[in-house]
């Protein structure tokens, strides 16, 4: 499968879960990856087993510290002079999310880690694709950027629906210039983020929620899609809605 030869993507958060799946996924489509998180360890890991048939390179990088999204988008000026896929997947959440023990400062990693590091990196990526005339971003935001519920936390729900706004008021102004926006909202993904969870659950319950390849895929047909078309948001979750069961067994 060569649909995207020739293409350079770059995946943040790409060294597990979504972002892992989403770069192995593009690889083999026949993309070029640059692979960016903050641990280089499972980058070179995931750049590895790509590496065996195809293309990746890692830069690692803080995503929260703009000068240092800026260098990554001068590195990528620098090699590929060209950037056609940004998959906008780095993300964070802590275990004390709720407004009893949130403070300044973990209100603070939660905008910078999922808001913030978004938003400098389509700075980046912009240049490039208004110069081409065509390129295609993916964010992956949460059924909590469309949905306000108890479970991830109210900053974070705040953080992701900025990233859906961003995602869409993206399209409204770039459209002219060839370039395509889509917000993925993913529910409940059996990722290492959910370590994060006050109360994590088990592996029995995680095997029935989405898996990452499950979002790799989706983000390889959006990424598949013809010049001409946009995906401008799409949801995904399991079958065994949690949230649906609890509602369903809940007694009035």
């Amino acid at each position: 499968m060569t649909r995207l030869a020739g293409k350079i993507a770059w995946v943040t958060g790409a060294g597990t879960g979504i972002g892992e799946a989403a770069a192995l996924a593009l690889a083999e489509e026949g993309a070029t990856l640059i692979l960016t998180g903050r641990r280089s360890a499972p980058l070179e890991a995931v750049a590895q087993r790509i590496n065996q048939t195809g293309h990746a390179h890692v830069q690692s990088a803080d995503l929260t510290d703009a000068a240092q999204v800026q260098k990554l988008g001068n590195h990528i000026r620098a090699t590929f002079n060209r950037l056609d896929i940004l998959v906008n997947n780095a993300g964070v959440n802590i275990v004390e999310r709720h407004w009893d023990k949130l403070t300044p400062q973990s209100i603070d990693t939660l905008l910078q880690g999922n808001l913030n590091s978004a938003l400098y990196c389509v700075t980046e990526a912009l240049p490039f694709m208004r110069a081409q005339q065509d390129g295609l971003l993916i964010h992956t935001a949460s059924m909590a950027g469309r949905f306000i519920g108890g479970v991830a936390g109210p900053i974070y729900t705040v953080a992701k629906h900025g990233i859906v706004a961003m995602s869409h008021g993206l399209n409204m102004q770039e459209c002219v210039n060839g370039i395509r926006s889509t917000v993925f909202l993913p529910g409940e993904v059996a990722t290492p983020i959910l370590d994060a969870r006050p109360n994590p659950v088990g592996p029995e319950v995680r095997a029935r929620m989405v898996q990452p390849a499950d979002c790799g895929e989706l983000i390889r047909t959006i990424a598949c899609l013809p010049k001409h078309v946009v995906m401008n948001e799409v949801h995904l979750s399991p079958t065994w809605n949690r949230g649906y069961v609890a509602a369903l067994q809940r007694q009035l």
